[in-house]
C-alpha cells in the first residue's frame, strides 16, 4: 500500500470521528466487529469486557485516538503495539476452529467497520456525505490504514465499494455468537457502576436498566439491513423513532455548539504522543489509565481479613475475563493493563508479560487441583492461605516476580524509585479520585521522602496478602479501606 499524507486537523475524517455524536454508533460498531467469528473467539477467550467493560472501552477509545489523531511516528508506535498485543490472541474457538487476531481479513473487517460507522452516523442524522466527500474521507482513512501493512486488494478499492464489501461479509462470514448477544442484550444490564458516578452510584441499577434498553433498541435499529435480516433482528417502529430523534437531535445540537465543545478529541490531535522513556525525567504527568486496582474490603478489626480480601482480589483483579475462573489469559490481560499506559519498548513490555506468565505458572502449579488449566476462587484462597502460612518464600516465587516487573516498568527513568506521577500511572486514571491516590502513596512512602522504593512497593503487596487486619499500609494500597 502506497504511503500517503495523514489526515490533518481540518480533515473530514478527524471532524467526523472526533464529534461527540460518534458515540451514538459506538455500540453498533462493537456489535459488527464482534460478529466476526475470530473477534468473538478472541473476546470469549482473552477479553476483559465482561469483568471490566468501562476500562475495555476506555482502552479502545485511547487506541483510536492514537491511530487517527497522531502524527506518523505516534501512529506507527500504536500499530506496533497493537500487533504485539494481537499476536498473543490466538487459539481455537468453541467449535474447534483456529483463530488469530492477526488474520488480515479480520483486521480489514475491524478497520472498515469503523469507516462504515462514520458514514452511517452521517446518514442516520439526515445529512449523508456526498459521493465526493465519501471519496475524500475514505482516502484519508486508507492513509492511516496503510501503516498496518495490509495488502491493497483486501480493502475495498473505493468508497463506492464499501457497501458491497459490508453486505458480502455480513452474509458470508459473520455469525450471531454468544458475545454478540451479550453485547446487544446483557452487557449494560450487568455492567458495574462507572467510578465517575461518585455519589450517584446508588442510582446506577435504575440508570443502567434504562440505558441498556435505549442503547440496545438504538443499536438494532441502526444496524445494516443485511445484518438485521440475516439474524432476525426486527427494527420496530418505536426503535426507528428513537433513532430518528437521537441522531437528528444530536446533529442539531452539535451544529449549535462552539467548535471546542463539539469535539471529544481535539482536531489538532496528539502529535506529541508520549514516547518510550530512555532518559532521566522529572516524572511528567502520564496518560491516565487504571491497570490494576487492589480492593480493600472493610472487615471487623478482630477478624482475619485475609480470606475476604483474597476473594475480592480474585473477583476484581485476577478474574479479568469475568468467567469465575483464572487462566493464563487472565494474567496476560493484567500484563496488558500494566503496559498499556506506559509506552514501553518491545523488550521491556516482553519482560512484563514474561513475569506475569511466571506468576500464572506458580499459581497453576500450587492451585489447579483438577489439572484443567484453570483456577477457581476457592482453589486460589485455600492455596494462598496455605502457602502464606508456610513461609515468606511463597510469594517470592510468583507474586513478587510480577510486582517487581511492574515496578521496573513504571520506573521510566530508571531511578530505582517511583515518584508520585509514576505511581499514578500504575494505579491512577480518570476513574480514581486523586485524594485516594495521594493517601495510598503516602502510606507506602514510609520515610516521607516523596518516593517509593522497590522494597517499599513489594512490601505493600506482601502486606496486602498477609496482613490479618486492614490497618497495615499495604491494605490501603489504593486508599482507605
Amino acid at each position: 500500500m502506497v504511503t500517503a499524507d495523514l489526515p490533518g486537523p481540518d480533515s473530514l475524517l478527524r471532524r467526523t470521528l472526533g464529534e461527540w455524536r460518534i458515540g451514538l454508533v459506538a455500540w453498533r460498531l462493537l456489535v459488527l466487529q464482534t460478529a466476526d467469528p475470530a473477534v468473538a473467539a478472541g473476546m470469549a477467550n482473552f477479553s476483559t469486557y465482561r469483568a471490566h467493560p468501562w476500562r475495555r472501552i476506555e482502552h479502545t477509545m485511547d487506541s483510536g485516538k492514537r491511530l487517527f489523531f497522531s502524527d506518523r511516528e505516534g501512529l506507527r508506535r500504536e500499530v506496533a503495539r497493537l500487533e504485539r498485543t494481537h499476536r498473543r490472541l490466538a487459539g481455537t474457538d468453541e467449535q474447534g476452529r483456529p483463530f488469530t487476531a492477526l488474520d488480515p481479513a479480520v483486521r480489514v473487517w475491524v478497520l472498515v467497520t469503523l469507516y462504515e460507522c462514520m458514514t452511517a452516523m452521517r446518514e442516520l442524522s439526515g445529512r449523508p456525505l456526498a459521493p465526493p466527500e465519501l471519496d475524500q474521507m475514505y482516502g484519508e482513512f486508507r492513509a492511516v490504514c496503510s501503516e498496518f501493512g495490509l495488502s491493497d486488494d483486501l480493502l475495498p478499492a473505493t468508497a463506492a465499494d464499501v457497501p458491497a464489501y459490508m453486505d458480502r461479509t455480513i452474509r458470508e462470514r459473520l455469525e450471531y455468537s454468544e458475545p454478540v448477544h451479550y453485547l446487544l442484550f446483557d452487557m449494560l444490564r450487568e455492567a458495574p457502576a462507572p467510578r465517575r458516578l461518585g455519589h450517584l452510584k446508588p442510582a446506577w441499577p435504575l440508570v443502567r436498566t434504562v440505558a441498556a434498553h435505549v442503547i440496545g433498541a438504538l443499536t438494532i435499529a441502526d444496524l445494516p439491513e443485511a445484518f438485521r435480516e440475516r439474524f432476525n433482528l426486527p427494527r420496530t417502529r418505536r426503535a426507528a423513532l428513537l433513532s430518528f430523534i437521537l441522531h437528528r437531535g444530536m446533529r442539531v445540537l452539535m451544529n449549535a455548539l462552539p467548535e471546542h465543545r463539539r469535539y471529544r478529541t481535539p482536531l489538532a490531535g496528539n502529535s506529541s504522543t508520549s514516547q518510550p522513556s530512555t532518559a532521566p525525567t522529572d516524572c511528567p504527568s502520564p496518560p491516565e489509565a487504571s491497570p490494576v486496582r487492589l480492593p480493600a474490603p472493610r472487615r471487623r478489626k478482630s477478624a482475619d481479613s485475609r480470606p475476604a480480601r483474597l476473594r475480592t482480589f480474585f473477583r476484581q483483579v485476577l478474574d479479568q475475563t469475568g468467567d469465575g475462573r483464572i487462566s493464563s489469559a487472565d494474567l496476560q490481560a493484567m500484563a496488558h493493563n500494566v503496559c498499556w499506559p506506559l509506552e514501553l519498548t518491545p523488550e521491556r513490555e516482553a519482560r512484563v508479560y514474561a513475569a506475569f506468565e511466571t506468576w500464572w505458572q506458580h499459581l497453576r502449579t500450587g492451585m489447579d487441583a483438577d489439572d484443567d488449566g484453570q483456577v477457581t476462587c476457592e482453589e486460589f484462597v485455600t492455596a494462598m492461605l496455605t502457602g502464606i502460612d508456610a513461609g515468606p518464600g511463597y510469594l517470592e516465587q510468583g507474586l513478587h516476580v510480577a510486582v517487581r516487573a511492574t515496578f521496573h516498568a513504571a520506573d521510566r527513568d530508571g531511578s530505582g524509585h517511583l515518584c508520585a506521577d509514576e505511581y499514578r500511572t500504575i494505579f491512577g486514571g480518570s476513574r480514581v479520585h486523586p485524594a485516594e491516590l495521594n493517601h495510598g502513596f503516602r502510606q507506602l512512602d514510609h520515610d516521607g521522602d516523596g518516593r517509593i522504593t522497590e522494597d517499599e512497593f513489594v512490601q505493600a503487596f506482601t502486606d496486602y496478602f498477609t496482613a490479618r487486619t486492614d490497618n497495615s499500609a499495604g491494605s490501603q494500597l489504593l486508599g482507605r479501606p
